[in-house]
Formats: C-alpha cells, sequence, structure tokens
C-alpha cells in the first residue's frame, strides 16, 4: 500500500490531534472500592495506550455515588477518585495516545451486582441504594421502582455532572464524553418509553430534550474551550414508539449548537426485551445518518473486529473514527495488528520491538 490507510489518518478535534482513528471504547471492569481506580485500570487502560490506540476511554465513570451501576463502579465526586486516576492518565499520554473518562449516572439500571455475581439488583443490605430515573418505572420485573426525580434532585444532578467535569479536569483527561446511551439515566429522560413526566421535562420532544441538553451545555461551559467534549448516544431504542434516528438526528443538531464536537453513535439499552439485529457493524448506518444529516464528527461502534472492515467504516464515510470494546479486550494491540494488515508498517514501543516481525 502506497498511501497510508483511513484508520491511521490522523485526525484533529479541537486542539487536539488523535495519532489514528481507533478509540478504545469505555468498558465497565467493576473492580473499583469507593470509586476510585487502582492497579487494574492502569493496566487495562495503559495496555491499550501501549497497543496504539489513539484515544483511550475509562469507563462509564460516575458523576455520584448514586450514579453507578454497581458499588464497584469507578466515580469522579472525590479528591481521592482524581489523584487515582491522575497516575493512570499520566501514564496513557506518555504513550502517545489522549485520556478520555465517559462521565455517566445510571439512572434506574444502578445498584446492581457486578455481571460475574449475576448483575441482579442490590437490596440495602447487600450494599444497594434507591435509584433515580425521571419515572417511576422499574428497568423489569426483576428491579425496583426507581424514585421520579423532583426539582432537587434535577439541580443536584446538573451540580453532580459539574463538579464530576471539573474533576475530570484535574485528573488530566483531556476528552470528556457524556453518557447518554443504554438506558441509563439521559437516555431514559430522552426516550418516551421511560419518560412519562407531565412537566417541562417530558412529553414533547423538546421536553424530553431539555435536561440532557442542560447537562450537554453544563459540560460543555466547564469543559476548557481547547478541548472536546463527546456524547454518546443510542440512537434508536429498537422498540416502536421508543426514541429513533429522527429523533436522534435532531437532538444532535442541538447538541452540535452546543458545541458539541463528537457523537459516539450506539444504540438500545433503554427495555431487556428489544429485539436488536446484532451482526458485524449493526449500528454504522446510525453513525453514516447522523454525520451525514448533522454535519458533525461521529464514531462507529459494535462489533467492530478486523481492520479491513474498520477501514472501510472510514472510507465509505460512515464514520469519522471507530470505537472497540470486546476487539480490545481479546487484543490490547489490536492498531499494531491492523497496521501490519493494512500494510503500513507502525512503529511499536521500543520495548516491544524484538517481537515486531
Amino acid at each position: 500500500m502506497t498511501s497510508t490507510p483511513s484508520l491511521f489518518t490522523p485526525i484533529k478535534i479541537k486542539d487536539l490531534t488523535f495519532r489514528n482513528r481507533i478509540f478504545v471504547s469505555p468498558m465497565c471492569q467493576y473492580s473499583a472500592c469507593d470509586g476510585i481506580p487502582n492497579d487494574w485500570h492502569l493496566v487495562h487502560l495503559g495496555s491499550r495506550a501501549v497497543g496504539g490506540a489513539a484515544l483511550v476511554m475509562a469507563e462509564a465513570t460516575a458523576v455520584s455515588a448514586v450514579g453507578r451501576i454497581s458499588p464497584a463502579d469507578t466515580g469522579l465526586w472525590s479528591s481521592k477518585q482524581v489523584t487515582s486516576f491522575n497516575r493512570i492518565t499520566q501514564f496513557i499520554k506518555s504513550q502517545g495516545a489522549v485520556p478520555a473518562v465517559q462521565l455517566a449516572h445510571a439512572g434506574r439500571k444502578a445498584s446492581t451486582a457486578e455481571p460475574w455475581k449475576g448483575g441482579k439488583p442490590l437490596s440495602e443490605k447487600e450494599g444497594g441504594w434507591n435509584t433515580l430515573a425521571p419515572s417511576a418505572i422499574a428497568f423489569s420485573s426483576d428491579y425496583p421502582n426507581p424514585k421520579a426525580m423532583d426539582g432537587k434532585d434535577i439541580s443536584q444532578l446538573v451540580s453532580d455532572f459539574e463538579k464530576s467535569t471539573q474533576y475530570a479536569l484535574a485528573a488530566g483527561f483531556e476528552v470528556v464524553e457524556v453518557h447518554m446511551a443504554h438506558g441509563y439515566l439521559l437516555h431514559e429522560f430522552l426516550s418516551p418509553l421511560t419518560n412519562q413526566r407531565q412537566d417541562e421535562y417530558g412529553g414533547s420532544l423538546e421536553n424530553r430534550m431539555r435536561l440532557p441538553l442542560k447537562i450537554a451545555e453544563t459540560v460543555r461551559k466547564f469543559w476548557p474551550d481547547h478541548l472536546p467534549v463527546f456524547v454518546r448516544i443510542s440512537a434508536t431504542d429498537w422498540v416502536e414508539g421508543g426514541w429513533d434516528l429522527p429523533q436522534s438526528i435532531s437532538f444532535c443538531k442541538k447538541l452540535k449548537e452546543l458545541r458539541i464536537d463528537f457523537i459516539d453513535v450506539s444504540t438500545g439499552g433503554t427495555v431487556p426485551d428489544a429485539k436488536i439485529p446484532v451482526a458485524p457493524g449493526f449500528q454504522v448506518p446510525f453513525a453514516k445518518s447522523v454525520r451525514k444529516e448533522v454535519g458533525i464528527l461521529t464514531g462507529a461502534v459494535g462489533l467492530i473486529t478486523e481492520a479491513n472492515q474498520a477501514e472501510d467504516i472510514l472510507v465509505s464515510g460512515s464514520a469519522d473514527a471507530v470505537l472497540l470494546a470486546r476487539e480490545f479486550l481479546r487484543d490490547p494491540y489490536f492498531p499494531l495488528r491492523a497496521a501490519k494488515e493494512l500494510g503500513l508498517d507502525l512503529a511499536w514501543p521500543k520495548q516491544y520491538e524484538r517481537g515486531k516481525g
């Protein structure tokens, strides 16, 4: 190959230049204590930076203790968490990658056990807590009814995102992503399946978008102008009468007006019984539609596992970057392998050069 593959063409977003278009998607590790990351997170995230990814995003990191999916999630609501994240972000930067973090609140899907412990909702005796949502509708029959958020809860949420944004900067992150997907709290406000409020935060599309847009505006306000803000959306609930692509496009146009820089396009997660046509690249068309209709940078995610597949996504104009999750769990050095498969002689870490062949 005589020219550089699109997958390895740098991309500049705000003042940051990413060395390629391969991003590490946030993946919960369920291995923290009191929201504080540890050596597991350093090795997990650091090895992907060593492996050549351009952006390494920390898992869904809760803006408050009650916003965690499980008691073992990371968080950014205290200075202790900031200090522990600092070591991780410094190492990621030292390897030429950009450290990012996804700020999140799990809403009605919070207070559950780790997946390898069954993933079921936790009682108070088991270390669980009362959950919050736009409306008092349980995720499933196995889940308790959440508390419908009142005005005080909403104000607290905005304040929590503000503080977590500032903590993220102090922790050394250079990109923040606001989690508005997968049936978690902000997605719950967007979807008519989960938002049945009768006030200014429910009903019409404008009202359902109101709080997520306020959060996006708040994060953008307290994040430096020269650094990017991403938003992850679920472009469809995969359920008739739920959140869908036309609403997503309208929402992303509003996000663009708020100076959000990049839309990370996923799908699903709102209800447990959605019929999702899972297949390689099944979410890519949604990223392509958002990119085309909104005119904003997008990332494609979902069963992207091969170098040629990722390259085709970019060459076809479907997205500006690809985000990999499970493939990075299988192979932390996917970018090094992908470069070789695409005919590019990519530099390896000097410590590993004797293994290059």
